[in-house]
């Protein structure tokens, strides 16, 4: 009884080390457990850099809404490191920059004008983004398919090939496929994993390559041969895809330089007769004989780029 006190206070020291340890065993798990359902959920586009991201409050309740899950699958293509919450705010405070700076400039007719060219603009900068990033997967995809035939050649699982695939390979091709491997990880078949990352960057050449893999591994068929002819294959549509685009390099400055003609010659007469297009478009004759210019430009670089569209 002597040593009573003794065994008091190593039994509070005992578990209070032992509560210590499993508050922070319990902290440790839930947060790897936010860390997966967040990169599951909100198919884990952003990458892990550190940065504070802003707008938390608007990006949650964006993230919620129709909207706000077609610009994060967007995004998702795009690979940029931005949430939806802060490209909704960024592309406002350029609405409305634009709104301000065409009201100083031309008239304040052209404010709501420029917005919506702004709103347009954000539209398309996103679709060039996801185009570039999917140009640039296209490109690594015969290295892709030769990594993954002398992977399999070797004995490895095509899971395991996917991952080896994914730590060689440099972006866009490397973090596709290190999402592929993280949903493979996780117990998700093959053909969802595959079939989500051709919604993302749809391209002939990814359907051709993942409709062999998933029939390879669901039929057992010969996985290295079948990849091997396919890597010639994107070889020679990658040479046929520079080619066009080469050839076609003239065609799409055109598309661009007829509208930006039109917005020269507007500062050019308003820079010569100042007041001008305050005059023009305080009338409604005038208002209608913008709009219509613009309309025929919008169709002009519309019909310009839609002959410069060759799928190969």
């Amino acid at each position: 009884m002597t040593n009573l006190p003794l065994l008091t206070i190593g039994v509070t020291l005992l578990a209070g080390v032992t509560g210590v340890a499993g508050l922070h065993a319990y902290s440790g798990g839930r947060a790897d457990r936010d860390a997966l359902v967040d990169r599951l959920s909100h198919t884990g586009h952003i990458p892990e850099t550190g940065r504070r991201r802003r707008f938390r409050a608007l990006d949650s309740r964006l993230r919620k809404t129709g909207l706000g899950r077609k610009l994060e699958l967007k995004l998702a293509a795009t690979g940029l490191d931005i949430t939806p919450g802060e490209f909704f705010v960024y592309a406002f405070v350029a609405m409305a920059g634009l709104w301000m700076i065409a009201s100083s400039l031309l008239a304040s007719f052209f404010g709501p004008v420029a917005a919506l060219i702004g709103l347009w603009g954000t539209n398309a900068f996103l679709n060039w983004q996801r185009t570039k990033r999917t140009e640039h997967f296209i490109n690594q995809l015969p290295e892709l398919a030769r990594i993954l035939a002398n992977a399999t050649q070797a004995g490895l699982a095509l899971r395991t090939s996917i991952g080896m695939a994914a730590d060689e390979l440099e972006d866009p091709a490397g973090e596709e496929l290190a999402r592929v491997a993280r949903r493979l990880a996780v117990g998700e078949s093959l053909d969802d994993a595959m079939s989500e990352l051709t919604d993302r960057l749809p391209s002939r050449e990814l359907v051709v390559l993942v409709t062999t893999l998933v029939l390879s591994n669901r039929a057992g068929g010969t996985v290295v041969s079948s990849l091997r002819n396919l890597t010639e294959t994107l070889e020679e549509r990658k040479e046929t895809r520079r080619e066009v685009k080469t050839q076609l390099s003239q065609v799409t400055v055109t598309a661009y330089a007829v509208p930006a003609f039109g917005l020269g010659a507007m500062l050019l007469m308003n820079a010569v007769m100042p007041g001008a297009l305050d005059r023009m478009t305080g009338a409604l004759i005038g208002q209608v004989a913008v709009i219509v210019s613009l309309a025929l430009y919008a169709i002009g670089f519309l019909v310009i780029r839609r002959l410069s569209k060759i799928d190969v």
